[in-house]
């Protein structure tokens, strides 16, 4: 693997849309530098599936959790095996994780509980947090900072908060990770704070098949094309694509323990 590669740090290769073609897409990833590609879950199925292609693929990871909105139907036993897949070996995070208030298919109360239940887990067995945050910045730091997550840190996923939240989440162990939407025309708020975010602390990701960046958007998404957000991210801190492919993989190599 060349020195300089990219991580997609968030990419649902587990998605029902992927169901034949993973192993092409990884195929492509890496003809296009992406060296890793980390797989973050949602429901119960979709922590099996990534946990098995994790183990397929070399260069593959997974992270396991349930999201905001798909909590209703959970037991005892769905975090009974939560608790046992964190310990895997590919295994790298707790996440996708925390509030969703733009759907209405689980209550604010749920997702409240079932956030800080996934965090206490986390802590148990030191593995980092991704963060799912929709319409629900100021609770997400409230948990945060009541559930103490700065003790394991993680990731914001595909930052859309201010420059003002972003720095509190920096000061809870967090780094802020930036998707498709980056490279939006209309995508302003995004590419102000991928600007100023510290490059010690600065993420890349895909959300395949979601949020395609430009010049593929309208298309579905997928992790080769985690290229365009770094190159993105280059060009509004005026620095060169390798500087910024370097750090972020620093980075993410970092957060999950690589």
């Amino acid at each position: 693997m060349s020195d300089v590669y990219l991580i997609d740090t968030h990419s649902h290769l587990n998605s029902p849309q992927f169901a034949d073609e993973v192993g092409d897409l990884i195929t492509r990833a890496r003809e296009n530098g992406v060296g890793k590609i980390v797989i973050p879950s949602y429901d119960y199925e979709s922590n099996l599936r990534a946990i098995e292609i994790a183990e397929q693929y070399e260069g593959i990871y997974a992270q396991v959790g349930y999201h905001p909105c798909d909590l209703n139907d959970l037991t005892d036993d769905h975090y009974q095996k939560l608790y046992e897949w964190s310990k895997l070996e590919k295994v790298v995070a707790i996440g996708e994780i925390g509030l969703d208030y733009h759907w209405d298919t689980t209550t604010p109360e749920l997702q409240d509980e079932m956030f800080r239940k996934q965090i206490a887990i986390a802590k148990e067995l030191n593995r980092p947090i991704i963060i799912h945050d929709r319409e629900a910045h100021g609770d997400i730091l409230k948990i945060l900072k009541e559930e103490n997550a700065a003790q394991i840190g993680g990731i914001m996923h595909c930052y859309s908060g201010s420059w003002e939240m972003a720095q509190e989440c920096m000061k809870l162990n967090f780094y802020i990770s930036f998707g498709g939407p980056v490279t939006f025309k209309n995508g302003k708020r995004p590419q102000e704070v991928a600007a100023k975010v510290p490059l010690d602390r600065l993420l890349v990701e895909t959300d395949a098949p979601y949020l395609t960046p430009e010049p593929h958007r309208g298309k579905r998404n997928e992790p080769a094309y985690v290229r365009h957000v770094a190159e993105k991210i280059a060009a509004l801190r005026e620095l060169s694509y390798e500087e910024i492919a370097l750090q972020t993989t620093k980075n993410a190599n970092e957060i999950f323990r690589f």
